[in-house]
């Protein structure tokens, strides 16, 4: 697996001792990310640049938004669908919608499916005005898709999701920048394709601040990292 850039380490300030002072650095990202995205991508971090110190701030969508609009946290991950007007975004990946179904093993790796086979099935899916679950409404109801409403059971988390379909509650559909949780849980995991639909993954950063070479360090990482799980 390829290492991190090899950028020159962030300089060190001074504190009024004249002794130098750590760069912080706040990132904010959804639970899932923080959980199975993150660990291991920080912890080689750390190790490059042992000048960082690393805050992660877990919170949903729009929290992980409002963090970075107000200053809290420096750099924001996450399915962001629309520009925001204090935001700057940058595109990172892209990452395939993928169907979650219960299983008698963990998965070993990905299949395929159609977009068919979920045709009247009960589906676990989060809140309908979640960003993720708005684009595959609109991308189930453009191809004509349906599934019984009645049925489905709506949840708040991505790893709620996987758990409930786990437990036999019916399907999911998620991208698969999941796949590290998934293959913690007795389900299959299977691409959905014909066609096959991406979502764009990108970081946000406060707009009229400047980058500290914390954030370009990591920012450059994450770039070079998550495009290899997609």
């Amino acid at each position: 697996e390829p290492g991190l850039p090899h950028l020159a380490p962030p300089p060190a300030e001074a504190d009024p001792m004249g002794q130098p002072a750590r760069q912080q650095l706040r990132i904010a990202a959804t639970p899932l990310v923080s959980s199975h995205l993150l660990p291991q991508l920080l912890a080689r971090f750390r190790t490059e640049y042992p000048g960082v110190r690393i805050q992660l701030l877990d919170a949903d969508l729009p929290g992980v938004q409002a963090m970075v609009e107000s200053g809290a946290a420096d750099l924001g991950l996450g399915f962001f669908f629309k520009a925001a007007t204090g935001l700057v975004r940058r595109h990172v990946a892209d990452f395939a919608l993928m169907k979650v179904s219960p299983a008698s093993a963990a998965p070993k790796g990905l299949g395929r499916a159609s977009w068919a086979s979920l045709r009247e099935r009960p589906l676990v899916t989060l809140p309908s005005d979640n960003p993720i679950q708005r684009a595959i409404d609109t991308h189930m109801h453009k191809i004509g898709v349906s599934h019984d409403d009645d049925a489905n059971l709506s949840v708040s988390f991505l790893a709620t999701q996987i758990s409930m379909v786990e437990a036999g509650f019916g399907h999911a559909v998620m991208p698969t920048f999941a796949v590290a949780a998934c293959k913690r849980h007795q389900v299959r995991i299977d691409t959905l394709v014909n066609p096959q639909v991406k979502l764009g993954f990108y970081r946000v950063s406060r707009r009229g601040v400047a980058e500290t070479e914390a954030m370009k360090a990591f920012g450059a990482a994450i770039a070079q990292h998550l495009p290899s799980m997609a």
